[in-house]
């Protein structure tokens, strides 16, 4: 198979500097986590900042668990964060071939060998380590043997030749210089008995037939990196830079769990009604910053991000802190767009004019909802059929005296010549001050009256969106006991 075509190369005789090329390489096997999805924003960023390739390779070579819907999910949830990559998608398993050639060349060329060792003689190997308090790590009792002391069509794996002396050092752009002894590597499974290739190969290939130039992850690949970098030396290839970053925590400090809101992208779309420019936002702030800044534009984030601005502790989830800026991001979106974004979170098909009437409804009530669900909770009055259901709070303040007042506003408001916040306002207020009463005392009967609530936005602008007639009606329908 051949390779994929080097998207960071430069042409011969150019001066300048090789292009940026990062890539995010999710696993099928599930929903697009919040782990992943920071991770895909910093490569996407870190690319764009420099006018680089952001690639998608998609990691399916375990065929038991990668699935077309999580495949689907991923693609989805990268497009509704506005995380769009360069070229086509790469799929692992369709470069098998290309993994294997990699690997029989480092056989040819003496980097890798085939290991004859039998499931059972591995197994021995294990318990004896294990009982010896000892790591765990193949002997490499294969290294150095020649293949004909093996019995006649034995099956074999092929491992790479891991360096034994010394010691290997990552100038990692986030966690600083980080240095292993090659003692401690061992050499681990190219090609399996089967001739498939091992993550750990195809890693390592896939990147540098894709022209990656800057590796940028969790730190719980750190480790991977030194034994990843065995292959790219063996093969004479050049070395990516690499940026670990640390994984994100709980608000306790704990290991990230659903309990936490470690769930996909797409239930903080669905079921949490999180904007994605607020996620967006929230991920950019979980282990990045730039001064005190908080609500970061992508404009503002592609211009300022950097690798320096990675910390090296563990950032903390918080939804409070998540939900906190979605509102802010709420108050400030187009009503258009909002009220397309309720419309869809409805119970029921919502006509062009009521789509008309949740745009004009969006000023008023995008200012109470920390998310899409409690705006468009926010909204059910708009559409609520006579005579109204009162809860328990709202029934509370229709007493006979309360009731009284409906009658007085009702007859104030029918007799207006205009129908808008400022005629409205002027009409209960004089109703307040001909009866002798605050104005509050007025406008809960009326907001229980019209919404059936004790809380709804400014009364006045309640009335104004219900219109005429059916605010009229709503107050006459509770006018009476």
């Amino acid at each position: 198979m051949s390779a994929i075509a080097e998207p960071g190369a430069i042409a011969s005789g150019t001066p300048q500097a090789t292009k940026v090329v990062t890539r995010f390489a999710p696993s099928p096997t599930g929903f697009l986590h919040i782990g992943g999805a920071r991770t895909a924003l910093f490569n996407w960023l870190f690319a764009r900042h420099h006018g680089g390739d952001f690639l998608l390779r998609i990691e399916d070579t375990d065929r038991a668990r990668s699935t077309q819907p999580a495949i689907d999910a991923i693609l989805d949830s990268m497009t509704w964060l506005g995380l769009d990559w360069d070229g086509d998608t790469v799929y692992q398993f369709a470069r098998a071939a290309r993994h294997a050639e990699v690997a029989n060349e480092l056989l040819a060329s003496g980097h890798a060998y085939k290991c004859y060792a039998t499931a059972e003689e591995l197994t021995a190997l294990r318990e004896s380590q294990k009982a010896a308090k000892q790591p765990m790590r193949y002997d490499g009792r294969w290294r150095d043997r020649p293949a004909s002391e093996a019995p006649e069509g034995a099956p074999y794996v092929v491992r790479i030749k891991a360096p034994k002396d010394g010691a290997t050092t990552i100038e990692d752009r986030v966690q600083g210089p980080v240095t292993v002894q090659n003692a401690e590597l061992d050499d681990f499974v190219l090609l399996r008995s089967d001739g498939t290739p091992t993550y750990m190969l195809a890693v390592v290939v896939d990147d540098h037939d894709m022209g990656v130039t800057h590796v940028i992850r969790g730190d719980d690949h750190l480790n991977n990196a030194f034994r990843q970098l065995t292959v790219i030396r063996g093969m004479g290839w050049p070395e990516p830079i690499y940026a670990h970053i640390p994984l994100i925590h709980g608000t306790d400090g704990a290991k990230l769990s659903k309990r936490h809101g470690a769930i996909g992208v797409d239930s903080y779309r669905d079921e949490l009604g999180i904007l994605p420019e607020a996620l967006g936002n929230y991920l950019l702030r979980l282990g990045w910053g730039h001064g005190d800044d908080e609500v970061i534009s992508r404009e503002q984030a592609i211009e300022w991000f950097e690798l320096a601005g990675v910390g090296k502790s563990p950032s903390r989830f918080d939804l409070k802190k998540l939900e906190n800026l979605n509102g802010h991001y709420i108050r400030s979106a187009d009503d258009a767009r909002l009220a397309g974004l309720v419309a869809e979170r409805l119970e029921f098909a919502v006509s062009p004019e009521q789509l008309d009437l949740l745009r004009r409804a969006m000023p008023a009530l995008k200012p109470r909802a920390a998310n899409l669900n409690e705006l468009a909770g926010n909204t059910a009055f708009l559409f609520r059929t006579r005579p109204l259901l009162l809860d328990n709070d709202a029934a509370a303040l229709l007493t006979a005296e309360s009731r009284a007042l409906l009658a007085s506003a009702h007859s104030k408001l029918d007799a207006l010549g205009r129908w808008d916040t400022e005629s409205l306002e002027d009409a209960v207020r004089q109703t307040a001050e001909e009866s002798g009463t605050k104005l509050g005392q007025i406008a809960q009967p009326l907001r229980a009256a019209l919404t059936g609530k004790k809380t709804s936005p400014g009364i006045f602008e309640v009335l104004e969106l219900l219109g005429r007639e059916e605010s009229l009606g709503r107050i006459a329908d509770q006018m009476t006991a």
